[in-house]
């Protein structure tokens, strides 16, 4: 079984501010994750991402501030979109 997107949306916030939404649901967890999503959310300031939560194998959930890689403790979908767009605001 493939994996399923589930969500794809960019959102234009100003001119130079974007943010990037990508969730797919899969067969099997990714290495590194708990539960059977891919997820990579991102916030583009000036052609830079400043802001992105991601799973990728092996690694599991985290997120990335700057330069920084920081681990993120994934619960559901809903409340990982709450935690980014919360994040979003600070930023």
């Amino acid at each position: 079984m493939p994996a399923t997107l589930i969500q794809k949306r960019r959102i234009k916030l100003r001119e130079d501010v974007f943010v990037d939404l990508s969730i797919w649901q899969l067969p099997v967890p990714l290495p590194g994750s708990a539960h059977p999503f891919k997820y990579r959310l991102a916030l583009i300031v000036n052609g830079v991402c400043v802001l992105r939560y991601d799973n990728e194998a092996g690694k599991g959930d985290h997120k990335h501030l700057g330069d920084r890689e920081i681990p993120y403790q994934f619960t559901d979908l809903d409340r990982l979109v709450e935690d980014f767009w919360s994040d979003v605001s600070r930023v």
